[in-house]
């Protein structure tokens, strides 16, 4: 399936708002993508499950404090 993508904090704060919603929505496919594998068949690394989770929850962090901070401003 897709290789893991190492995603930290520093990358997400250099991210666009448009990469950031580019990037959840490729995290959300690959999710769904591997949903759909494990009723077909078998998969190889159930890590991934977890690895894409967070990273989703890095991205839309960063999107929750991009807003409240352009909400303060």
């Amino acid at each position: 399936m897709a290789k893991k993508e190492e995603l930290t904090g520093a990358k997400v704060r250099e991210m666009t708002d448009e990469e950031l919603s580019v990037s959840i929505r490729k995290f959300r496919d690959q999710m769904y993508k591997l949903r759909c594998q494990t009723v077909t068949e078998k998969v190889e690394d159930v890590s991934q499950f977890g690895t894409l989770r967070r990273n989703v929850a890095r991205l839309k962090t960063e999107q929750t404090r991009r807003s409240a901070a352009a909400a303060t401003a």
